[in-house]
């Protein structure tokens, strides 16, 4: 038997750095949107684990967010849960739409499935990343603390551009701009990437302000009226481009 998962995006749609905590790590706040931009995730009972992938490059098998959470499903299980993994990588790496945590929350809940596991998701996701816990249920959410502390809110239909300059950011690396540059609202990471990689400064200028940053760059977002409207924003951009709406919860 061989599972599908989808592993949806997500977009900010708007982010505040409220405080730099003891332990260097940074407290949002944030609304969270999922949309239907999505990687695929296969995942088949097999004699010993593999990973294969196509699409965008993801990270080397030591950061992985797939085999992170294959580890901790098979600590939490307490035995060994040989699994072939297959990767169609859609959603841009490095692009702040969450790839890598939603790949990570979908091998949870394949992982659970094939192997016929009774455990409490909720509890692994956090290990893995902060962002992984909204990725189990999806829909709409206000997150806060890390992003770990979820409340739930309702899905407004709506149509998205997105635009993608072929530029990978680090979010650790994102966050220690801020602490030197701050910023503003709606994104008050942007200024921070731009510090980071003046590329993508560059690009939000040609996009024009009606383009928005989500979570710690580089993609930004342009909110339509309709799908037509999305699709007339990203005709003449000479960039990776995705046009994609605004998805309820799944879980």
């Amino acid at each position: 038997m061989t599972l599908v998962v989808p592993a949806r995006a997500k977009l900010n749609l708007d982010l505040a750095v409220l405080a730099r905590t003891d332990d260097g790590f940074h407290e949002v706040r944030t609304h969270i949107q999922a949309v239907a931009l999505h990687d695929l995730l296969e995942l088949a009972r097999a004699d010993r684990t593999t990973m294969t992938v196509t699409g965008h490059r993801v990270p080397a098998a030591t950061k992985n967010s797939v085999l992170k959470a294959h580890a901790a499903m098979q600590d939490e299980a307490g035995r060994d849960l040989p699994t072939r993994f297959h990767l169609d990588k859609r959603i841009p790496p490095g692009s702040g739409m969450g790839g890598a945590s939603s790949d990570a929350a979908a091998a949870l809940r394949g992982l659970a499935a094939l192997h016929n596991l009774k455990v409490d998701l909720t509890q692994i996701a956090p290990r893995i990343g902060a962002d992984v816990p909204f990725f189990l249920n999806g829909g709409a959410a206000l997150a806060e603390g890390r992003g770990e502390r979820l409340t739930p809110l309702p899905t407004e239909p709506a149509w998205f551009a997105i635009a993608w300059p072929d530029i990978e950011l680090l979010t650790a690396t994102v966050y220690r701009a801020w602490d030197k540059v701050k910023g503003n609202p709606p994104n008050e990471l942007r200024r921070a990437a731009g510090h980071v990689e003046p590329r993508v400064q560059d690009f939000a200028a040609r996009l024009g302000q009606d383009w928005q940053m989500t979570g710690s760059g580089s993609a930004f977002f342009k909110r339509c009226r309709d799908e037509g409207a999305a699709r007339q924003a990203t005709a003449e951009l000479d960039c990776w481009t995705a046009v994609t709406q605004a998805l309820g919860a799944w879980a």
